[in-house]
C-alpha cells in the first residue's frame, strides 16, 4: 500500500471514531425512578375502649320447679303458660276426697281421745280422794294416774294426726312459692300427679331480675386480679357495668353488674362460672334465653395503630418502621389480645414518635424500600 492510501485509511478511521464518540456523548443517561409516595402515621398514645363478648345463658332470679307434695289426680288448672302469678296464688288443685276423709277421721279420733282423757281425769280425781281417806292403796291410785297419762298421750297423737291430715289436704292446693311467670304445663286435668313424677307440674320463674351465666378463663381471672395483686372480690367490685347482647344482636336497654365468680376452676373447661345480674322490670327477658355478656375494657395512655399497618410472619406481628433516611424496616410488635377489628393496642415494640407505614403493607412495601412518606396521622 502506498503512503497516500495509508493516510486515507487513517483519516477514515479517525472520522468514524469521532463520529461514534460524538454519538455516544449525545445520548442522555437513564434517570433513577422517584421514590413512591406511601402513607404513614406518627405513632402516638391515646385511650381505647374495647369490648369482649362472652356467650351467656339467661336464667331467672329463681326458677322453681313446682311439684306436688301428695299424690292425686289433677282436678283443676288455675293458670296458663306464660301467665304472671303472685306468691301464694293457686296454680293447681288435686283430688281432695281422700285427704278430706283423712281429716274427718282424724277429727273423730281427737274427739274420742278427748273423751278418754276426760274419763281418765274423773277416775284419777276419784281415786285420789279415796287414797287420801286411806280407802284404796297407793298402787291403785298410781294405776289411775298412769291411765290418765296414757289417755293424754293418745290425745296428743290424735291431734298430731289431725295436723298431718290437714297439711296433706292443704297440699292438694298447689300454690306459687314466689312471684314470677308460669312455664310450660305438661300435665292437665285428669293426669296423676305425685312427688316422684319425672316432670314438674310447671316452673315458676322469678324474672324481676335475671342472671346471665358465662365463663371466664383462668387467664381472664388473673388479668382481673392483676396477677393476684388484688383479691377477686375487689376486682369484681371495681369492674364496670356490663351490657347484654340479645339473640337478635341488639343490646338490652339496661346495664348489669358482675355479681359473682365461682371459686372453682372447672377441670374440663379451664374456666370459672360467672354471674351477671340485670334488672328486668318489664319482664322482657325470660329464663332459658341466650345472649352474650359484653364487658368493656378501658386502656389509657397506650399506643394504638391501625390493623392494616401490620403483617404476620409465623404468628408474629410486624410493622414497617420508617427511619431517618425514609427507608422501611420491618419490626416485630406485641399487641393486646382484645381488639375491635380495626385497631391494635401495642404492648411492646413501638413508642410515641415512631413513624410507620399504613399503606401497601405486605404488597408493595418491602423491607429496605426508600419511600416518600405522606403523613396521614390526622386521618388514621
Amino acid at each position: 500500500m502506498n503512503k497516500k492510501a495509508f493516510r486515507l485509511v487513517i483519516v477514515s478511521f479517525a472520522v468514524i471514531t469521532l463520529s461514534a464518540l460524538a454519538s455516544c456523548g449525545g445520548k442522555q443517561q437513564p434517570q433513577q425512578a422517584p421514590a413512591p409516595e406511601i402513607a404513614t402515621i406518627t405513632v402516638a398514645t391515646g385511650n381505647s375502649e374495647l369490648n369482649r363478648t362472652y356467650p351467656a345463658t339467661i336464667k331467672g332470679k329463681a326458677d322453681i320447679d313446682i311439684r306436688p307434695q301428695v299424690t292425686g289426680f289433677i282436678t283443676k288448672v288455675h293458670v296458663d303458660e306464660g301467665q304472671k302469678v303472685r306468691k301464694g296464688q293457686l296454680l293447681f288443685t288435686l283430688d281432695q276426697v281422700q285427704y278430706q276423709a283423712a281429716v274427718d277421721q282424724a277429727q273423730a279420733a281427737v274427739k274420742v281421745a278427748e273423751t278418754a282423757v276426760a274419763t281418765a281425769q274423773l277416775t284419777t280425781n276419784n281415786k285420789k280422794s279415796l287414797f287420801e281417806k286411806n280407802i284404796i292403796s297407793e298402787y291403785e291410785y298410781k294405776l289411775s294416774e298412769n291411765s290418765l297419762a296414757q289417755a293424754e298421750a293418745q290425745l296428743a297423737q290424735a291431734n298430731a294426726n289431725l295436723v298431718n291430715a290437714r297439711k296433706n289436704l292443704s297440699y292438694t292446693m298447689v300454690t306459687a312459692p314466689s312471684n314470677g311467670v308460669v312455664g310450660s304445663i305438661p300435665n292437665r286435668v285428669g293426669a296423676l300427679a305425685s312427688p316422684s313424677m319425672a316432670q314438674p307440674l310447671t316452673t315458676v320463674s322469678d324474672n324481676s331480675q335475671i342472671y346471665a351465666y358465662f365463663s371466664l378463663t383462668e387467664k381472664d381471672i388473673l388479668r382481673l386480679t392483676n396477677n393476684g395483686a388484688i383479691s377477686l372480690d375487689e376486682a369484681i367490685a371495681a369492674m364496670p357495668a356490663v351490657k347484654l347482647r340479645l339473640a337478635d344482636g341488639n343490646l338490652y336497654g339496661l346495664s348489669g353488674k358482675i355479681a359473682t365468680v365461682s371459686g372453682v376452676i372447672d377441670q374440663n373447661t379451664g374456666a370459672a362460672s360467672v354471674r351477671a345480674a340485670f334488672d328486668n322490670p318489664a319482664g322482657m327477658l325470660r329464663s332459658g334465653s341466650t345472649g352474650a355478656v359484653v364487658i368493656p375494657y378501658t386502656e389509657n395512655d397506650v399506643v394504638i395503630i391501625p390493623q392494616k399497618a401490620t403483617f404476620e410472619i409465623q404468628d408474629k406481628k410486624y410493622v414497617y418502621l420508617v427511619n431517618d433516611s425514609n427507608k422501611t424496616e420491618s419490626y416485630p410488635i406485641e399487641v393486646f389480645e382484645i381488639n375491635d377489628g380495626l385497631e391494635y393496642i401495642v404492648t411492646n415494640g413501638l413508642k410515641a414518635g415512631d413513624k410507620i407505614v399504613i399503606e401497601g403493607v405486605g404488597t408493595t412495601v418491602k423491607d429496605g424500600l426508600t419511600i416518600k412518606p405522606i403523613d396521614k396521622t390526622a386521618n388514621k
